[in-house]
């Protein structure tokens, strides 16, 4: 008993897949997707089968709407499912079956489709597609996210709310799956499962930010890396964990005073993070001269 919406983004071709349910951990069996395949969300009476098995299908060359057709027809319980399927072109098919529990319903529309079942009020799917064409989220996940707030706003699930989730993959496999998700991320117990999933979401960003520091360093741009701690900073300024490292990105650059004030951030939520600098140090996993890094440890605190 849920709402979700499976969906392609037209300009990445990244497919995706949101959910949310008064039922524990819903993202976990609603949620299905895989890169350059498609995405799949299995609710209702909810059968995950129709996940695998969909995806599994169409990585053979099946259409959604093939995909569908085939597995409705060989179940017993198709009465009682609501299974949604985009591919990888972009073409959606969706079944609601007429034993789901009412108010139930789907709306499809180009390369995106939406679905609901036990709702408050029938317009739950209408207002999830038309949030998610009229968004102005700059990527999938974003336009996703405000499909569920618009099926929310409706009224949402006839009991409330318990768990949200978000998965989106890349429109290519790259033969490394670590690499072929985008954005997963749960909610599986939650007064406000919404609103904290797009708190995720947004520190989510910022993390991701953290790591494309870390691949300009790599790459020998730390310029390019500061930019991307400072900007990760910015959204998220109380965050010991990007405060310590854009520390360690200014005291590099010669920032001394900004990063003396930066890792007072860390230093406040644990003192572990005085010990990680110590071992970062002694180790040689900086590249800092060591009169800065003496100077980054709390007064009094000895370097080794």
């Amino acid at each position: 008993m849920t709402y979700s919406i499976v969906a392609r983004d037209p300009r990445t071709g990244d497919l995706g897949v949101a959910v949310q349910s008064h039922w524990f951990a819903a993202g976990g069996q609603v949620m299905w997707a895989e890169a350059g395949v498609g995405a799949v969300a299995t609710q209702a009476m909810v059968e995950p089968a129709y996940g695998a098995d969909g995806l599994a299908l169409m990585r053979h060359g099946r259409s959604a709407s093939a995909a569908l057709a085939e597995l409705v027809a060989a179940d017993e319980g198709r009465d009682h499912r609501q299974v949604a399927m985009v591919d990888a072109r972009g073409e959606v098919a969706v079944h609601t079956g007429a034993r789901c529990m009412r108010e139930a319903g789907h709306r499809t529309s180009d390369g995106v489709s939406a679905q609901a079942n036990m709702m408050l009020r029938p317009t739950v799917w209408d207002a999830m597609v038309r949030a998610f064409e009229r968004s102005s989220g700059p990527d999938l996940g974003r336009r996703l996210l405000d499909a569920l707030d618009a099926a929310e706003a409706e009224g949402g699930d006839l009991r409330g709310r318990q768990a949200a989730g978000i998965l989106v993959v890349r429109a290519t496999a790259t033969g490394r799956p670590w690499e072929d998700v985008a954005l997963h991320l749960r909610v599986d117990d939650h007064r406000e499962p919404l609103v904290e999933l797009r708190r995720l979401f947004e520190l989510k960003r910022a993390y991701d930010r953290l790591e494309a520091a870390e691949r300009l360093e790599i790459a020998g741009d730390l310029s390019g890396a500061l930019r991307e701690h400072e900007a990760a900073l910015a959204a998220y300024p109380e965050n010991p964990e990007i405060a310590f490292w854009t520390a360690l990105g200014l005291a590099g650059a010669g920032r001394l005073d900004e990063a003396r004030r930066t890792i007072q951030i860390a230093y406040r939520d644990h003192a572990g993070w005085t010990e990680l600098l110590r071992r970062l140090a002694r180790d040689g996993f900086l590249e800092i001269p060591q009169e800065r890094v003496a100077a980054l440890l709390p007064e009094g605190a000895e370097a080794t």
